[in-house]
């Protein structure tokens, strides 16, 4: 068996698909603070043609840390997320950081994951995603931090699931050593959902960085309700698809029977709330996540939110916070 010699030093990982807001992020990875350790950064290009290679090129001439460009040309996620994965493994990069294109970080950011790992001994280090919108969005967007990504925690305070628009993954905790993220997800989107479970499944725990924050503004075309309930439901499909593995019939309907509760209980707490716009889409979002657990108990396909015509409209192949 090959063991990877990794050494103490940081890939920041960002995979990418025809987003000119790259130039964005990589610039705000210029001003970071020094976290201790040796830092590099490459690209996956997710295009079928290497449509973002001129820009990285271009910018690693003169960016302040080593850029490496990587074509993954599947219009699949989930191969820009292993092409980061094999590219840190191959280099010795112990802690692999995935960063989304569309996103620009805090000075700090990457200090706070390096320290909460280095105090928690946690094999994955997940920081919030703070949304900013445009003057055009609905005012109860904001109210009701629509688009943020926050960790989801249990009764007990220890997260349950994670994401890959912040997150740090030490690449030599034991429950990361055999994974990779699962291709048959990578259009339909949850591959990052599916991967964190299974690096749970296998012992890994998780920490929460709340000082390591990165910021993404929303543009118009997200700034939508049909947008967030179309995400929810998309969620909800992952949800039930991770829940209801190696589940026996009987329990599959039992789950499709409870998220259909929950999705009319939603559904009267926003009729009740219709006259408080936030509280009444924040229901609607809800319901949405549940009829999508509830579509896919049902044998509904999963929608495919990446490398279709719409991608760029109407998803975003994020997955962010679960709701009950």
């Amino acid at each position: 068996m090959n063991v990877t010699a990794f050494q103490d030093r940081v890939l920041i990982g960002i995979c990418t698909f025809r987003r000119a807001e790259l130039a964005d992020t990589l610039a705000s990875l210029e001003g970071l603070t020094p976290c201790g350790l040796p830092v590099a950064i490459a690209i996956a290009d997710n295009d079928g043609q290497p449509s973002a290679r001129d820009l990285v090129e271009g910018i690693a001439t003169r960016h302040a840390m080593p850029v490496t460009y990587l074509h993954a040309p599947q219009t699949n996620i989930s191969i820009a997320r292993n092409a980061l994965l094999d590219h840190a493994r191959a280099t010795g990069a112990r802690f692999l950081v995935y960063l989304d294109d569309d996103e620009t970080v805090e000075a700090d950011w990457l200090m706070h994951l390096v320290q909460t790992l280095e105090d928690t001994d946690a094999g994955a280090v997940l920081g919030p995603v703070r949304a900013h919108y445009q003057p055009t969005a609905p005012a109860w967007m904001d109210h009701a931090r629509a688009h943020d990504t926050l960790p989801v925690f249990d009764k007990n305070g220890v997260i349950t699931s994670g994401y890959t628009c912040n997150v740090l993954i030490d690449l030599a905790d034991p429950a990361v050593e055999h994974l990779r993220f699962n291709p048959s997800r990578g259009r339909a989107g949850g591959e990052d959902s599916a991967f964190f479970a299974d690096f749970l499944a296998a012992g890994g725990s998780i920490s929460f960085a709340p000082k390591a924050m990165v910021h993404e503004t929303v543009p118009d075309d997200r700034a939508r309700l049909a947008w967030l309930l179309r995400r929810r439901y998309r969620m909800g499909q992952t949800h039930a698809s991770l829940a209801a593995k190696d589940s026996p019939r009987k329990g599959r309907i039992r789950s499709a029977g409870v998220a259909m509760a929950k999705a009319a209980a939603c559904g009267g707490l926003a009729i009740i709330g219709a006259a408080r716009p936030a509280q009444r889409n924040r229901q609607l979002m809800r319901a949405a996540l549940h009829i999508g657990a509830v579509a896919y108990l049902g044998g509904a396909r999963q929608i495919e939110i990446y490398g279709t015509a719409q991608e760029r409209l109407d998803t975003d192949p994020r997955s962010g916070p679960k709701e009950n």
